[in-house]
């Protein structure tokens, strides 16, 4: 075998090093790996941390939920695989005062736990109301109880007071703050009371009918719970797995609630997309820069053919060499990707309440594959044309030029980068989207830019248009390929910046009023109907300006299509759960406004119709128009879905699986009214030690005793906190793709600097005036970053559209001021980018550069 084509091409790397030749490529890859990695690790590390964090709202990595006990065999099953495990026993009681006290009451979600609770996450606990909380992992003490601070003051009790549970006292000693694992139903958002699990017999409040829940969760390595989840899943299936564990049903990071995994999918597909960016703008740097290389390069190969060397060789030299420099840049890029990534984490110490886990392997393999895929992809071909210079260029340099990359060449650039994209992505959807989305706007670019060519040609009169407007037009017109190229570079560099400025503002905006600030923390359930007008009355009086009001009837699904349901017809786990238990129907003419219908059509008041949410829908395998009968307190309804709506769980307002499009129901069925709404803010408390004003719920609840009323706050207040970490994290992210953005800008404008030194030393020897000459560039600079921006700003529009429709599941439309200000931004970077670049080309002697083009 031949090995001449290594020492070659080790050769010419230490000779192109040393000449700085190949310095500017290599800075290139290094920028491009080091932005893909440093939002890589990062993104690695947050998504670690969010993961694990998650973990803490189950309260393990897997949690088994009873309404029995748990069975021996589970707890033996997790004890023999190493796994840490807690059993937790949750149910709700009536709470109240002694007489002396006051002698209030309340619904409360009891709690005991054991030593060890929790096993993911700490509780957060303060010694008085209002007072800072204090992360710890202790529980409470034997005869004492945590409690809510909505309790204390719904009760008017304070730490250190008796508080009355069953047969049992237990001296408040703690205010909870935050608990890790509370859950999502609604006896888990009353106010809580936890106590030590040794002192829950002694309450006799668990009794043979009593709705007990059992948690039982495990925590340990990913391979054991992996291990016991799955022996789980196939117990829980067993025939008699229901006598066993009476409603059981197994919870874990992937079969969680669906709000939290929403949260979760969302933050993972923003920091995702800011990686396809980086991998967007890193090949356009890659592919100008070695475009830029090889015609340096002319003239040395078309030396080693008149030497003898073969194509082949020399084709094989070049090969090793870019192996090799991409090696060396991806390991650069890679160790400032590490380094850069650290800035990140420093700058989100006061938003991560914790220290974030090591990053895994994956960004480090993963950047250096990128560096050699984008060098080889979209660096190499250009490079390889080099080995078919002719000889003769040694004695006539108009031969041999650099040729457009063949189809074949192009196609096989554009495969290997849709690939980085769709692996870069991590989503599918996501994905094809942006692949599709920047395959379209390449080739827009590139017919508007010829168009444009021709226009400006056909508009420009040389007899009466300015000096500088016709020689700026002969410039850009007599290489067509040369100002479509130029232009198309300039427009991807200029569509990735805006698609960042257009996420980073709008989108984010969207994804925080989909849980907004000011979103409902309020839910309170069993209104009765003739309280309706006076609750929606000491709502306004409160100073509660916007809430929600609807009825809810309790039903279960009997019957799909005239054929009766039971868990049994189902396979899938949350379907069988939703048949077993009863839905909280409700009914309206006018669609809720923060529910969308995506098919079918609702239509008020129309008689013995239903509207699906489309989740459901999916889940028990329902269709527009299927005959669905439920059970409402004996009494059967039967409609047809007209109707499915997309309901976004997340947005903490009232909403439904299943709602009739009428104002009134039949007169029979039993209803109550459900209303959220945000509480007035407490007023402050008095000044010198005197007891609080009496808030807003305390008044609520003292005024309509019946109903029940959810604090949401801590819980509202958690979403808030993960969306402002998350969109803190992404803001950054944005920040540093957007400088590698500039940098792809500036080598585009830069790339050209020795044609464009040619041209006008050219001019500048035959008369023409360096003030001229600066006309004529700022003239083809602007028009060429008008045109760009233009082209930039109206393909931003529609992939921002499409992901904001498609990935993010927002509804979002971009202002149609942005073509205008895009297009004014390309002009000012084009220019901003040209003077930089180009400054000196207009100051240096005009026989210094003829000499060197010679």
């Amino acid at each position: 075998m031949n090995t001449l084509f290594l020492t070659l091409g080790w050769k010419t790397l230490l000779r192109d090093l040393r000449a700085g030749e190949l310095r500017l490529l290599m800075v290139a890859v290094t920028l491009a790996v080091a932005s893909l990695t440093a939002v890589g690790f990062f993104a690695d590390r947050l998504n670690g941390g969010l993961q694990r964090d998650a973990l803490q709202l189950l309260g393990g990595d897997a949690v088994i939920r009873s309404d029995g006990l748990i069975p021996p065999a589970f707890i033996a099953k997790a004890q023999s695989l190493g796994l840490k495990t807690v059993s937790t026993v949750t149910f709700p009681t009536m709470a109240r005062a002694r007489d002396e006290d006051g002698g209030a009451s309340k619904l409360v979600a009891f709690k005991g736990v054991p030593e060890g609770y929790p096993l993911r996450g700490s509780m957060t606990v303060a010694d008085t109301p209002g007072s800072a909380g204090q992360a710890t992992r202790d529980i409470p003490a034997p005869g004492t109880a945590w409690a809510d601070a909505s309790l204390l003051d719904a009760l008017g009790l304070k730490p250190g007071q008796p508080l009355l549970m069953g047969d049992s006292s237990f001296t408040i000693s703690r205010v909870i703050v935050q608990e890790p694992d509370r859950g999502a139903g609604f006896i888990s958002f009353s106010p809580r009371v936890m106590v030590n699990q040794a002192d829950v017999p002694a309450t006799g409040l668990i009794q043979p009918a009593s709705r007990t829940n059992y948690r039982f969760a495990v925590a340990g390595g990913d391979k054991a719970v992996k291990a016991y989840v799955k022996w789980a899943e196939n117990e829980l299936k067993k025939p008699g797995a229901e006598t066993g564990l009476r409603g059981a049903r197994l919870e874990s990071l992937e079969s969680g609630s669906p709000e939290m995994k929403q949260t979760l999918e969302r933050a993972e597909k923003f920091l995702n997309l800011v990686a396809l960016l980086a991998a967007l703008l890193s090949a356009v740097a890659v592919a100008i820069v070695a475009r830029s290389f090889a015609a340096k390069h002319l003239d040395d190969c078309a030396m080693l053919r008149v030497l003898g060397q073969p194509q082949r060789t020399i084709a094989l030299a070049y090969t090793f060499e870019f192996v090799l420099a991409g090696l060396i840049a991806s390991a650069l890029g890679v160790a400032l990707g590490f380094a850069v990534h650290y800035a990140f984490v420093l700058l989100l110490a006061g938003l991560v309440s914790s220290t974030l886990p090591a990053p895994s392997l994956w960004p480090v393999a993963f950047g250096l594959g990128m560096g050699l895929t984008l060098l080889l992809a979209f660096g190499l071909p250009p490079v390889l044309q080099l080995a078919s210079v002719p000889p003769l260029r040694v004695i006539r340099r108009d031969v041999g030029n650099l040729k457009p990359i063949s189809m074949l060449v192009l196609g096989v650039g554009i495969l290997g980068f849709a690939a980085l994209l769709l692996a870069a992505s991590s989503d599918l959807k996501l994905g094809l989207i942006a692949v599709g989305g920047f395959a379209g706007a390449v080739l827009l670019f590139a017919a508007a830019s010829y168009g444009a060519v021709k226009l400006l040609r056909a508009s420009v009169s040389e007899a009466t248009a300015p000096r500088w407007m016709v020689l700026a037009t002969r410039q850009l017109s007599a290489r067509p390929a040369y100002m479509v190229v130029q232009t198309s570079a300039l427009a991807v560099g200029l569509l990735a910046l805006m698609l960042l400025v257009l996420l980073r503002t709008d989108l984010i905006s969207s994804w925080r009023q989909s849980t907004p600030a000011d979103a409902p923390n309020r839910f309170v359930i069993n209104v009765q109907p003739e309280q309706g007008d006076a609750f929606q009355q000491a709502l306004k009086d409160g100073g509660v300006k916007k809430f929600d009001w609807y009825p809810m009837i309790r039903g279960r699904l009997v019957a799909v299509n005239g054929k009766d349901v039971t868990p049994e017809n189902f396979e899938d786990d949350r379907a069988r759960r939703l048949v077993d238990r009863e839905f909280n129907l409700s009914n309206s003419a006018q669609k809720p406004v923060h529910n969308q219908v995506v098919a079918g059509r609702w239509t008020p008041e129309e008689k013995g119709a239903i509207s699906v949410e489309e989740g459901l829908a999916k889940t028990l395998g329902l269709k527009l128009g299927d005959s669905l009968r439920f059970d409402i307190a004996g009494q059967l309804s039967e409609a047809k879905i007209t109707s499915l709506r997309k309901v976004d769980w997340g947005s903490m307002h009232v909403n439904f699986f299943v709602m009739y499009p009428v104002s009134q129901m039949a007169a029979e069925v039993p209803v109550s009214f459900i209303s959220a709404f945000r509480a007035p803010e407490p007023a402050d408390p008095v000044a010198n030690g005197q007891d609080r004003p009496q808030s807003f719920d305390n008044t609520l609840v003292r005024a309509f005793p019946n109903i029940t009323s959810v604090d949401m706050s801590s819980t509202l207040a958690q979403v808030q906190r993960v969306l402002d970490q998350v969109i803190r994290a992404v803001e950054f992210l944005f920040g540093f793709t957007l400088a590698a953005g500039l940098v792809v800008l500036f080598a585009a404008i830069t790339a050209t600097r020795e044609e464009r030194a040619r041209e006008f030393a050219i001019m500048r020897a035959v008369g023409a005036r360096a003030s001229l000459l600066r006309q004529v560039q700022r003239a083809e600079l602007a028009g060429v970053g008008l045109l760009a921006g233009f082209l930039a700003s109206m393909v931003a529009l529609a992939v921002g559209w499409g992901l904001a429709r498609y990935v993010f599941d927002f509804s979002w439309t971009g202002s149609w001021t942005v073509p205008v200000f895009g297009s004014l931004a390309g002009a000012a970077l084009a220019l901003a980018a040209g003077w930089w670049g180009l400054r000196a080309v207009l100051n240096t002697p005009v026989i210094e550069t003829l000499r060197k083009s010679q």
